[in-house]
């Protein structure tokens, strides 16, 4: 499961955009911290982070999250229908 995944909805712009961030072992002890990106509806591009504790792989996390929130992302549970937004 995922930690965190985002959306920035914008009708006007022709945007539709998700952004998962999700933290996970590796086989050789390290963890890694596995970003996702897109346009809703494609499997969009990953990038993978790996970093040697638990503790820098949510640092990095949380640093990522809060980007995306100043951006504009919103988590996707939050997010109101087009038509229904104000």
């Amino acid at each position: 499961m995922p930690l965190a995944h985002l959306h920035r909805i914008d009708p006007e712009a022709n945007m539709s955009r998700f952004y998962c961030i999700d933290v996970a072992a590796t086989l050789f002890g390290d963890v890694s911290v596995l970003r996702t990106w897109g346009r809703i509806g494609t499997h969009g591009r990953t990038s993978i982070e790996t970093c040697a504790s638990v503790e820098e792989a949510e640092r990095a996390a949380s640093q990522t999250l809060r980007q995306k929130m100043r951006r504009g992302y919103l988590p996707a549970g939050q997010m109101l229908p087009p038509d229904l937004a104000v």
